[in-house]
């Protein structure tokens, strides 16, 4: 992927292998911080590689973190995230 390059909320989903509800809730709950796309009226662009390092960071929202490892093929594998969620607070 080109760096600095902006996808759609689908392109997102399918990496994360989650749905596009879920991102939309990640982004609702901040998650996905606002510095990891861009808004314009009701559509969103977002920096995978941005998305993904925000998302992997140990902040406490994020239990084992995908570890980085250097090379091209890795880049375009999908990544697969466990995030802990409070069934009480989230749902």
């Amino acid at each position: 992927m080109t760096e600095g390059a902006y996808v759609p909320i689908e392109k997102v989903a399918n990496h994360l292998c989650v749905t596009v509800h879920t991102i939309r809730s990640w982004v609702r709950q901040g998650n996905i911080p606002r510095n990891t796309y861009v808004k314009v009226g009701n559509t969103y662009r977002f920096s995978l590689q941005e998305v993904i390092a925000a998302l992997t960071t140990n902040d406490g929202n994020m239990e084992d973190p995908v570890p980085e490892t250097p090379g091209t093929e890795q880049d375009n594998q999908p990544v697969q995230l466990e995030l802990n969620f409070d069934v009480d607070q989230d749902a």
